[in-house]
């Protein structure tokens, strides 16, 4: 079992806290900030309040840096305590007029806006033409200009808090060299589907306003679409500037049944976090999956001399 201090630091004290029922850190890929919580006994010195820095580190390596959010207790002498990494600040709402900018740029911006500490950021490339967010979270607006850059290149980033420093990395670098099998995994469960993120006709529309007219770019799998009906994704674009490469892009990204893993008890690893790839070899009652899966969820805990994780994974192909 590894190491693990979890440390509270107020305005005056630095705790080390008496921990009840061990730590569970929590990440996920989209729109979410990473999630410490844990319990403590009250006694006479323990003073734990909002906004108070957490530090969790396992074997002397640091893996959260956050804030206290949220405090409970009742009869019993127990504090259950959550905390949040900074992403938790990019709920805020604000307005932006973007011309001209890489996804990249934008997070940049936004973090020195509001005082992010700010790590490593990934060049994204590509130039968005233009992108007014009105009244909008700012994770809306990382995400949107993220999810811009990928239907136009099909790289695929992945923003995250490592260990208090907001981050950006292409996903192609998140590879863990983790291979999860039947032995190293507790229990698990898989679904396909093709009821939601799963298109196999893109339309895409673009309306001039100096003459009125609109055209229209499509693409489409006739094939998928005779054994499947039209699946269709539709929208409005603000500029027509490579749209024909960006429709064939979202069919080859969307033109698929979105596979799901769901994974419990494996044995933990410091290294996996939402939006990194791990290696999934199981036989799934006659359906063997043996390939990169990315993670979309990922909850570490640490308890009973035991780390753990559970995981909820997306993509990969399965083959008889």
């Amino acid at each position: 079992m590894e190491n693990v201090e979890l440390i509270v630091e107020g305005a005056e004290l630095r705790y080390l806290p008496s921990l009840q029922d061990g730590v569970s850190w929590e990440t996920q890929r989209k729109n979410t900030p990473g999630k410490l919580t844990f319990s403590v006994y009250r006694d006479g010195i323990l003073k734990i309040e909002e906004g108070n820095l957490v530090r969790l580190s396992v074997d002397g390596t640091g893996v959260f840096t956050g804030y206290v959010f949220t405090r409970s207790c009742g009869k019993d002498p127990i504090v259950n305590v959550t905390a949040y990494d900074q992403m938790r600040y990019l709920k805020n709402k604000d307005t932006y007029i973007f011309k001209k900018k890489k996804a990249s740029q934008i997070i940049s911006k936004i973090g020195k806006d509001y005082g992010l500490h700010m790590g490593t950021i990934a060049d994204t490339g590509f130039k968005i033409t233009s992108r007014v967010e009105e009244n909008t979270t700012l994770f809306d607006m990382m995400q949107s200009a993220l999810d811009i850059t990928t239907s136009n290149t099909r790289q695929l980033y992945v923003l995250y808090d490592l260990n208090g420093l907001l981050t950006l990395t292409n996903s192609a670098d998140m590879q863990v060299g983790l291979v999860v099998d039947a032995e190293t995994a507790e229990s698990y469960t898989y679904d396909t589907s093709i009821d939601s993120e799963t298109y196999n006709r893109i339309k895409l529309s673009y309306k001039n306003d100096k003459t009125g007219k609109r055209k229209i770019f499509t693409a489409q799998d006739a094939a998928n679409m005779g054994k499947w009906g039209t699946l269709q994704y539709y929208e409005e674009l603000s500029s027509k500037q490579n749209a024909k490469k960006k429709a064939k892009t979202l069919l080859s990204l969307y033109n698929r049944p979105k596979k799901n893993l769901r994974i419990n008890g494996v044995l933990g690893d410091l290294r996996v976090r939402a939006g990194c790839y791990i290696i999934i070899h199981l036989d799934l009652g006659g359906t063997v999956l043996n390939n990169f899966m990315m993670v979309e969820k990922c909850t570490h805990q640490f308890s009973n001399n035991e780390h753990r994780m559970n995981l909820e994974l997306s993509g990969g192909d399965f083959s008889a």
